[in-house]
């Protein structure tokens, strides 16, 4: 199965270090391995249209660098795999935007947008509640702020990010 291509954010580095030290640590104890570089999808689309592409590099560079608050966790799913994210809050701003990139996408979802960092992709449904567990363990109560340096257009067939 190919990845969808997506308009997202690229956390600034010694924050990426960071989430990448706790995927680490949650390998370390026994846990699916997580290789995703860490990131804020804005609209994803099996294949995403040139015009929301072009919209989002026009309204996304002005709110850049964008900062996120960690709010929570949540689960993701309803069957035996499961995805386990930071749930985030950021400025009304950048809601408005991502809100819009998703009208503008068939692939959307409507006038809405959730805006989290995936922390566990594929959790098997039953260890739900012990990775969950084990991140707030790997994470530093300190941690509570994030902010996004680069925002663009990932395509993965091609392997390439196109900063905006």
């Amino acid at each position: 199965m190919v990845s969808p291509d997506n308009i997202l954010m690229r956390l600034a580095a010694d924050q990426e270090r960071q989430v990448r030290e706790i995927f680490a640590e949650l390998g370390r104890r026994g846990f699916p391995v997580q290789n995703q570089t860490p990131h804020i999808t804005l609209t994803l689309a099996p294949e995403m249209r040139g015009d929301v592409v072009k919209r989002a590099a026009e309204i996304l560079p002005p709110l850049m660098p964008a900062e996120f608050r960690r709010m929570g966790t949540v689960v993701f799913g309803t069957k035996g795999k499961q995805t386990v994210a930071w749930l985030l809050e950021t400025s009304e701003e950048l809601e408005r935007a991502a809100r819009e990139l998703s009208r503008l996408n068939p692939d959307g979802r409507g006038d809405r947008w959730i805006p989290h960092l995936t922390m566990g992709l594929r959790i098997p449904r039953a260890t739900v509640p012990d990775y969950i567990r084990a991140l707030d363990e790997a994470t530093s109560p300190h941690f509570k702020t994030l902010r996004a340096e680069q925002v663009g257009y990932w395509s993965p067939k091609a392997q390439e990010f196109q900063e905006f």
